[in-house]
């Protein structure tokens, strides 16, 4: 009877002691708090740091600026050709102005957003203007305006300021998507000089 006594003692004993033990066992304290610091660190590195744009050269900055500013005019632009034009020739064409000029500038959104550096919210004092006179426009007139402004000048302007960028640029990232860029624009151009030459 003693020996059963002692018997349920000591497995009673071992059964408090290895609770303590147990619970600890169950308890993932240094994996909870690795859990919760981790997402903070993730985050941390995908949003661009306050001095990303400090990092970024002025001119660097205004290469991005530039291709957004000239992306959201050819788009503004181009849907207003689309609207009034007559011209099955100049509607196509701005239709192809508004689709990748927009797939254009969604790519410098996100380098923008990499590098810190906000993006113009609207037109520019030129831009505006030529916005403004082509909407005073109809009819042949307004084709003609349009082909020459938004197709040839404006693409003649954006096209030099890549070639510089895609050779002057210091960071990689503005030296990759000028250099991206510059083929639509070319095609563009060469686009709009045919249509300028045919509705003469």
């Amino acid at each position: 009877m003693f020996q059963r006594k002692t018997a349920v003692i000591s497995l009673l004993l071992a059964s408090a002691l290895a609770m303590p033990a147990l619970s600890q066992a169950q308890m993932p304290a240094p994996v909870a708090a690795g859990a919760a610091t981790a997402p903070v660190a993730a985050g941390a590195a995908a949003t661009p740091t306050a001095g990303a744009a400090a990092t970024l050269s002025k001119a660097d900055q205004k290469v991005i600026v530039d291709m957004a500013m000239s992306n959201m005019a050819e788009v503004a632009t181009g849907k207003m050709a689309v609207a009034k034009s007559q011209n099955p020739q100049v509607k196509a064409y701005a239709q192809k102005m508004v689709d990748e000029h927009t797939a254009a500038q969604a790519d410098v959104t996100a380098l923008a957003q990499a590098k810190g550096v906000t993006m113009p919210a609207d037109l520019d004092a030129p831009h505006k203007s030529m916005a403004a006179k082509l909407d005073k426009l109809s009819g042949d007139a307004f084709d003609k305006a349009y082909m020459k402004n938004a197709g040839v000048s404006a693409h003649t302007k954006t096209h030099n300021k890549l070639v510089k960028a895609s050779s002057k640029a210091k960071d990689p990232d503005v030296k990759a998507a000028a250099t991206k860029m510059m083929p639509v624009v070319e095609q563009h151009l060469k686009l709009a000089k045919e249509q300028t030459a045919a509705t003469k």
